[in-house]
């Protein structure tokens, strides 16, 4: 399998935008994460949420993404477990998410959107004011980061079988670990 290298050179070739950038890093660091709790391969799990939107800036809409991204990395030699769960992180695609990895990154992505929405409307943009009561409130807004499927989010915590507490607080935990690298450790407010 190609490094974490070799996949953040693909990813900065197919996507200028720095705000789905710094997405696609918070998924990355939240998948390792949950990789390390469950014992399962870390760089692996980092890549597929590092590479999970490379291609949404140029195909983006749902007939295309991500289908031409597991196609241009099926090219790649990526293994087919990894482009199997960027697959599962859509419900567009009919892939039917069937193992851990398929579910965490499900359970994770708009999950970080909503997270880096939370640290946005902070006085200092950082991520360490945002605390899961206020984040769950939040959710209750409609008009609050309205982009964010809360459907999506409640979903992927049901298929992971974890609490929403916890898995808040655990993302919420993987994000602040790159906080710098997401412009949300308050030092550019």
């Amino acid at each position: 399998m190609q490094s974490r290298e070799e996949a953040f050179a693909l990813l900065r070739d197919y996507t200028k935008n720095e705000n789905l950038i710094k997405h696609m890093l918070a998924v990355e660091a939240s998948m390792k994460a949950y990789a390390r709790k469950f014992g399962e391969n870390e760089e692996k799990w980092g890549i597929a949420g590092l590479l999970h939107d490379f291609d949404y800036e140029m195909y983006p809409s749902l007939e295309h993404h991500p289908f031409k991204g597991v196609e241009i990395l099926r090219g790649k030699g990526y293994p087919e477990d990894l482009l199997r769960a960027i697959l599962a992180h859509g419900n567009h695609t009919g892939t039917k998410r069937e193992n851990l990895f398929e579910k965490t990154i499900f359970a994770v992505d708009e999950l970080t959107g909503f997270l880096t929405a939370c640290a946005l409307v902070q006085p200092s943009k950082s991520l360490v004011e945002v605390k899961v009561p206020s984040v769950k409130r939040k959710m209750k807004d409609k008009a609050f980061a309205k982009g964010v499927s809360r459907d999506d989010i409640f979903q992927g915590v049901q298929e992971l079988g974890v609490d929403l507490d916890e898995h808040i607080e655990f993302v919420l935990q993987a994000m602040i670990g790159i906080a710098d690298q997401l412009g949300l450790d308050g030092k550019n407010s």
